[in-house]
């Protein structure tokens, strides 16, 4: 199924680290929505595993727009880096809006694979290393789609501008 923008079921979904934001800044920005009468959809309960769910790519296919909460260990989960990539098609293919909020996290850390993101991939590469080559063009992927994001306006908690 495609990224239409027409009859969404959701206004938001939201992308997140569970173990980093679920019981802080995301749950207080779901209730936020939530109470502006703003649909939102975000993955409490599905089962975690590498790649992401059918569940998962309608719900982020039947939204308007996406929030993806950068944090320090958001590219240590190959879950939100595959979900990253869904959003990204969508945006580019059917014009999905995608705001990026970099929380407690530099944008250029995304753009440049550095600090904790940096570490996180050196991880990947090693895994690639190790026999996976047909995992690299998947770690290809998730590099650019950071750089790309990175450079989309978004919220840097750091700065509390609009970058």
């Amino acid at each position: 199924m495609s990224c239409s923008t027409s009859q969404k079921k959701y206004d938001v979904f939201i992308s997140f680290r569970g173990e980093d934001m679920r019981e802080t800044f995301t749950s207080h920005l779901h209730y936020v929505l939530y109470k502006q009468n703003i649909i939102t959809y975000i993955d409490d309960n599905l089962i975690k595993g590498d790649e992401i769910g059918s569940a998962l790519s309608q719900a982020i296919q039947d939204s308007r727009i996406s929030l993806i909460i950068f944090s320090k260990n958001y590219a240590t989960s190959k879950w939100c880096l595959n979900e990253l990539l869904k959003i990204l098609e969508c945006r580019k293919f059917h014009g999905q809006v995608v705001i990026p909020v970099f929380y407690n996290i530099d944008p250029s850390d995304l753009r440049k694979q550095t600090g904790s993101y940096g570490e996180a991939f050196a991880k990947y590469e090693r895994e690639v290393m190790n026999n996976n080559e047909s995992f690299a063009n998947t770690v290809s992927q998730w590099r650019i789609a950071l750089a790309e994001v990175a450079n989309i306006p978004g919220w840097d908690s750091q700065s509390r501008t609009h970058k």
